[in-house]
């Protein structure tokens, strides 16, 4: 199965991105995930859309030929951050290449309620009819106080997180089973 990781943040030492590594590594038996970058996303512009740059149209293709989106977000003033939110315009115009694609969510903070406000935004967006993307309920994932749970080389060291973890990802298996 080819999964692909949207992470919502382009900072270098970012718990989420460290996040989804520990997925892409940890979980490498199960599925094959691919992390994409933002960073050199364009901001989206109604004014080119038929005509993205090759920039975009490689990330919605990458989008449109995996199986399921992995998004996997900071909070940023109690909502996602906008480098997510402009990833996701691109994805929900012109072909659309969300609409149908399972999603599931989740995200790492230093804070102690993780992302939920965040996660919560993002389910409803995920909604929008341009979107139209199922999303796993139910198996929300909220890294709180991520600092102390990462090593310095980047390594989930939780034991509890991963036993989490090691469960959510049995039942993201067992739904994607109704998509594929």
């Amino acid at each position: 199965m080819k999964v692909v990781a949207i992470v919502g943040s382009i900072r270098k030492e970012s718990y989420n991105l460290k996040l989804a590594k520990f997925i892409q590594k940890h979980y490498a038996n199960k599925f094959d995930l691919e992390i994409l970058s933002l960073i050199d996303m364009p901001m989206y512009n109604q004014d080119i859309e038929n005509d993205a740059p090759q920039v975009v149209l490689d990330f919605k293709a990458k989008v449109k030929a995996a199986d399921a989106v992995l998004w996997v977000t900071p909070e940023y003033n109690a909502s996602i951050p906008g480098v997510l939110g402009n990833a996701i315009d691109w994805l929900s115009r012109v072909d659309k290449v969300m609409i149908g694609k399972p999603s599931w969510i989740m995200g790492a903070s230093m804070g102690n309620l993780g992302t939920v406000k965040a996660q919560m935004h993002l389910r409803d967006i995920l909604f929008a009819s341009g979107l139209g993307s199922p999303v796993l309920q139910g198996n929300e994932v909220y890294v709180g106080a991520a600092h102390t749970k990462f090593d310095a080389e980047g390594n989930l060291t939780d034991e509890g997180t991963v036993k989490f973890l090691d469960s959510v990802v049995e039942n993201f298996m067992n739904w994607m089973k109704l998509y594929i």
